[in-house]
């Protein structure tokens, strides 16, 4: 574990400030592995007054960095990429002892940060404008994308790495800089791959506060990210709560927001499907990161007349999880990410028992020493369970059966969230109705392939209390700039637009 974090340059106090320079006399926190109970390390976090410093080096980086040419932005995020590639194991390792995913996932992640950074390069030769016919003679139009500002990423412990890549990378090259307050519960990530992007930054000569970090409480390290008017947007990833309070301050002083909100995937199983599919996709969504992914299985709606069938083989399937130390290559569910998470799920099911539904396997605590392990659970359950209108960010699967496609989108629809949604099936006009207007109302919709796992090329983001933000891939790149509208008079003349005339 020592050699992890000394090779990422966590030492056993860490300053939990960054903007070309390490700050931090705050609170302490011991970080503590979800694996074992061990202390990983204590980080000190920022005061408001550091806070505020931070910020000031972070919007004065901006000044410059806006107007380094965006390919050559992007040969400094071809860098970080690289250097990520340089740290992959030992980052995913660190993923792994402080957020408990199984180190297999960890590397997924990394490689995720790896492709943005490949996805971001690419794009810094295509921040496409456009031009547009004028109505006016010997006139022309065009729209134009600029740098925004100071783009503020609150991210959430389940994906401690990835979230963060996504948006530093495309805001580098869209000449932002990326001021981040990670989750609190996953802190060592953040300072290490700061640290990473601090290298690269000097490396090219450029400020290293172009990448800044504070490290903070939510409640008013986030709050003063959100108030204030120096940082153009907020990513914001966490819970529903959450982001109704950030939406909220943000819209107040008519800032910028990307909200990635609560989840509730739903896979539906029809009786067209392959089922063998079906049931690798259900059960990877369902049990990965320990059901907390917003993209992880929620809700499995299968067909009535391969219900019995497919809950028998799930629930089998169920038994053979290997849960451990996910460090272990055998290991396919580690720990949840805290004691507290353990007893959300635990409260989850009693609720579930007292409304009505059966829980058919799981859902028990794992007495392993010092960590926060359970049995992954299969809850049976009416369409109308009112638990399947909540999120809860544990291994818990709703399980229901349905008659006729239409009533089971329905059911899928049927919640507020919407986030990633997938049917398995090989009759064409069910997955054309689900991928329609009338289908999917999630902002992803997948085809014979689960819920988890999305690639970056692809906007990510769903709708309705999901939040309607898009990060990474497609264009989402537009958030992080300002667009641009202008006309341009080669005529020598004046003339005005809808006709109107000037008598001068």
């Amino acid at each position: 574990m020592q050699k992890i974090l000394k090779s990422l340059g966590i030492s056993d106090v860490n300053p939990g400030g960054f903007a070309g320079s390490w700050i931090g006399s705050g609170k302490a926190q011991t970080v503590v592995s979800p694996i074992n109970g061990e202390t990983l390390a204590t980080v000190t976090n920022v005061t408001p007054q550091e806070f505020d410093a931070i910020l000031a080096k972070s919007h004065h980086a901006f000044a410059s960095w806006k107007l380094v040419p965006a390919p050559k932005r992007g040969e400094v995020v071809k860098a970080l990429g690289d250097e990520l590639r340089r740290n992959k194991v030992a980052l995913a390792e660190l993923v792994t002892l402080e957020m408990g995913k199984t180190l297999r996932e960890g590397l997924g992640e990394v490689q995720e940060m790896i492709d943005i950074c490949d996805f971001a390069v690419g794009l810094s030769r295509q921040l496409y404008g456009l031009t547009m016919p004028s109505e006016r003679r010997m006139h022309r139009l065009q729209e134009q994308w600029h740098p925004l500002g100071v783009v503020g990423v609150i991210s959430a412990f389940n994906f401690p790495v990835a979230v963060w890549s996504w948006n530093t990378a495309i805001a580098l090259v869209c000449g932002d800089t990326v001021l981040w307050k990670p989750s609190s519960k996953t802190p060592l990530t953040a300072i290490a791959c700061t640290k990473i992007a601090e290298t690269v930054l000097r490396d090219f000569g450029y400020d290293p506060a172009i990448c800044s970090l504070a490290i903070g409480k939510g409640s008013d390290i986030g709050d003063l990210i959100n108030t204030d008017p120096r940082v153009a947007l907020v990513s914001y990833t966490g819970s529903v709560p959450g982001g109704r309070h950030v939406g909220k301050l943000v819209q107040e002083r008519f800032g910028k927001h990307i909200l990635e909100l609560g989840g509730n995937g739903a896979v539906i199983v029809s009786e067209k499907g392959d089922l063998d599919l079906a049931l690798a996709s259900v059960y990877f969504g369902a049990i990965g990161t320990s059901g907390q992914r917003c993209t992880s299985t929620r809700r499995v709606i299968v067909h009535s007349s391969i219900h019995d069938t497919f809950l028998e083989r799930l629930v089998a399937l169920y038994g053979k999880t290997a849960i451990g130390d996910p460090r272990k290559s055998e290991i396919l569910m580690g720990p949840l990410v805290d004691p507290g998470a353990v007893d959300t799920l635990l409260a989850a099911i009693e609720t579930v028992k007292a409304q009505g539904g059966r829980i058919v396997c799981g859902g028990e605590r794992l007495p392993i020493p010092g960590g926060c392990y359970v049995t992954p659970c299969i809850a049976s359950v009416a369409k109308d369970l009112p638990m399947m209108q909540e999120e809860t960010f544990a291994p818990i699967l709703y399980m229901t059966p349905y008659d006729t496609i239409e009533e089971a989108i329905a059911i899928q629809n049927g919640v507020p969230q919407g986030l990633s949604s997938a049917i398995i099936s090989n009759d064409h006009r069910e997955t054309e109705l689900f991928l329609s207007a009338a289908g999917s109302d999630c902002g992803i919709a997948n085809v014979n392939t689960g819920t988890s796992g999305a690639e970056i090329g692809g906007a990510f983001g769903g709708e309705k209390e999901t939040g309607g933000g898009r990060e990474s891939g497609s264009d989402a790149w537009k958030t992080y700039m300002r667009r641009q509208t202008s006309a341009i008079n080669f005529s020598g003349g004046v003339e005005l637009a809808q006709g109107i005339t000037l008598e001068m």
